[in-house]
């Protein structure tokens, strides 16, 4: 196969351990680059091997990405399976806030996935999580479009549940108070009370078995999170700096986010 060069030039690049990391001057620049770089990674995928099983995050600093994504051209999105990261525990059915109807209205609406997985926790989240578990070991995931919290979450591991060993794939997290903070400042929950204390999300290790990582985090209230990612010891900590271990990850961020900026 040719190889692929992005048309998205970046301001600035470099790297951390194996994650690559590429700045750019803008959140559309950011969002635009990393959805070529995911749509030629998934055209790959159908060429080598006929399907694509992905995993997607669902908030806010993710839009630009992908709303860029349903636009790249040349996509058979009928062999590609999704599946979403994290969900909250005890929202009502239908609430807008729920990670599930944010992809619903942002992606899995937008083009003609294979199929599409949704983390409903019902009320019965130990079962709902075993058994999200299983669909995702059906076959290896190929590709995770993931980004970092305040805190330097990845999914919903904060610092206080994240284990780089966790010998679970989904499981039941309680949310600490910056992971919540964060959900009001992003103009998902209009108060802190409102947003829920649990959730269901995928496991670190479960995260890092995929077989590339696009990584997007923009603006000024990530800085200090992509600083600890990039320059901190690799510690639960700040669970996204075990990003720099894997042998596929690329972190894509705006000047806004960016500490050397």
């Amino acid at each position: 196969m040719a190889a692929f060069t992005n048309p998205i030039l970046p301001v600035s690049q470099r790297q951390a351990g194996f994650l690559a990391v590429r700045c750019y001057g803008s959140r559309a620049d950011m969002g635009l680059a990393a959805a070529v770089d995911t749509a030629e990674a998934i055209r790959h995928c159908v060429d080598a091997q006929g399907v694509v099983r992905m995993v997607f995050a669902a908030a806010p600093s993710q839009t630009e990405a992908l709303a860029a994504l349903v636009r790249q051209p040349d996509i058979d999105w009928r062999r590609v399976t999704a599946f979403h990261m994290d969900e909250y525990i005890g929202l009502e059915q239908g609430a807008p806030q729920s990670f599930a109807g944010w992809l619903d209205l942002h992606l899995f609406s937008q083009v003609p996935f294979a199929a599409v997985h949704r983390l409903v926790p019902g009320t019965a989240p130990e079962e709902a999580a075993r058994r999200y578990a299983r669909l995702l070991d059906d076959a290896p995931i190929d590709v995770v479009c993931l980004g970092i919290g305040v805190n330097g979450h990845i999914a919903f591991n904060d610092p206080p549940v994240a284990d780089f060993n966790d010998p679970h794939d989904v499981k039941i997290v309680e949310l600490d108070d910056i992971c919540r903070r964060q959900q009001v400042d992003d103009g998902c929950f209009a108060s802190f009370d409102q947003v829920p204390t649990h959730a269901l999300t995928l496991t670190v290790p479960r995260l890092l078995r995929a077989r590339r990582m696009v990584c997007v985090v923009p603006g000024p209230l990530k800085r200090a999170a992509v600083a600890a990612t990039l320059n901190g010891p690799v510690t639960t900590a700040c669970p996204a700096s075990i990003l720099r271990q894997h042998p596929a990850c690329t972190l894509y961020i705006d000047r806004e986010a960016d500490p050397d900026a």
